[in-house]
């Protein structure tokens, strides 16, 4: 009998950026993949004929970012359970927390037994959050391990909250880091190369070259970059021999290109937009930063790291799992414009040679984070998930008495 798998997330981007070796191993296992998400967001993104090419089933569900945004999230929800039905879907995969938040509730409304796995890329309720984190989103990530057969987490802090939860009988928690990165893509690059990108790029010989990449919102905190660039412009009489390079799009673009114009840095700041060439753009950088508020992990931060560019991160739990201060970059705290300063400072003043043992240490302390040891955990889990799936069709036929039209 043919076996579906749902992969469940909240944008159309994130199955391109963050599973596609899932969808290898899935297929390599006989499952057919179907991909359910709003395919309308971001909208900057169209090409949609990249999930033909990958043989994956793609799906527009009216799934919003906000789990508050109630109306569509539950029209959502009977779009997925109208999915389960109608392609006998054995196996959900929910991403990110409004998609793991109904892919959970479809388990359970579902009319047939339905294996839930839910990878927790970042839990909201992290030490330090806001108090609305710690009460609410841990109370509903309580309740909802209840109805999961597999819970994945990509850092320590949230590996070890999970594995306080309650979670559906035989249900395991697991600890991956994060989907990896891929080594022939985020590689040293020799100097001939980069100094011919650079040229490329327009970007001078004497020019410390920032790089972040992410999307441009709240979280990612761009704005403190922005804000210890002008500062350190105002300081050195108006002059900085800095080029910041964004990688990324999103809903706070125009605030972003606003705050470019209101601290004088339009010759200093250069945003590239979404980027499908971030690899040659992160490897002319002289260092990354990394300023987010929270992190689950930072993927961004670890490529950076593979292609031996020190990091300037802030520090968070994500970045705790792979940053070392002073070893492969400097951390300062996310709102903190003075440490942020000092750190691009330390890395700009390195000597040649000081500069040439940070960039061996950051290739280094990203090895952990390769994509084939994350591969290797995924296989582990997807088999298992597998073998309880066998093991239910024999047990438990469709039953076709079950309902959900309480929704």
């Amino acid at each position: 009998m043919e076996k579906h798998a749902l992969i469940l997330t909240t944008t159309h981007d994130f199955l391109l950026k963050f599973e596609i070796d899932n969808v290898r191993i899935l297929q390599g296992m006989g499952y057919t993949v179907h991909y359910a998400a709003n395919l309308n967001e971001p909208c900057y993104l169209s090409d949609e004929r990249i999930f033909e090419r990958i043989g994956v089933y793609a799906h527009h569900i009216e799934i919003a970012r906000s789990p508050f945004l109630w109306k569509d999230n539950r029209k959502a929800l009977r779009q997925v359970l109208w999915l389960i039905e109608k392609y006998r879907i054995c196996f959900l995969h929910c991403h990110t927390p409004v998609g793991g938040l109904l892919g959970r509730l479809a388990g359970k409304y579902s009319r047939s037994e339905l294996f839930v796995v839910y990878t927790a890329h970042g839990f909201h309720f992290y030490r330090g959050a806001p108090f609305l984190n710690q009460t609410v989103y841990y109370q509903v990530e309580k309740q909802m391990a209840r109805l999961t057969d597999v819970l994945i987490t990509v850092n320590a802090e949230d590996y070890s909250r999970a594995l306080r939860f309650r979670l559906k009988k035989d249900g395991r928690v697991y600890w991956i880091p994060g989907v990896g990165f891929d080594p022939q893509k985020f590689r040293p690059l020799s100097p001939e190369e980069k100094a011919r990108r650079r040229k490329q790029l327009e970007i001078g010989k004497q020019v410390f070259f920032l790089v972040s990449v992410g999307e441009l919102n709240k979280n990612k905190n761009q704005r403190v970059v922005l804000e210890a660039l002008s500062r350190m412009k105002q300081r050195n009489g108006g002059r900085l021999s800095v080029l910041y390079g964004i990688c990324g799009d999103g809903y706070y673009r125009e605030r972003v290109e606003k705050w470019i114009q209101e601290l004088c840095l339009t010759d200093e700041v250069r945003l590239f937009g979404y980027c499908r060439n971030v690899p040659e753009i992160l490897g002319c950088a002289d260092a990354a930063v990394f300023p987010s508020k929270r992190e689950g992990l930072g993927m961004a931060g670890i490529e950076a790291l593979a292609m031996g560019i020190p990091v300037i991160a802030s520090d968070n739990r994500g970045t705790r799992e792979y940053m070392q201060q002073g070893e492969n970059g400097f951390v300062f705290q996310s709102g903190n414009i003075e440490e942020l300063m000092r750190s691009i400072i330390a890395v700009r003043e390195q000597s040649v040679s000081e500069r040439a043992a940070m960039s061996a240490r950051c290739i280094r302390s990203a090895e952990p984070f390769k994509k084939e040891k994350a591969n290797v955990k995924m296989q582990q889990i997807y088999e298992y998930a597998d073998q309880i799936i066998n093991t239910q069709r024999e047990e438990k036929p469709y039953d076709n008495k079950r309902r959900y039209g309480c929704l």
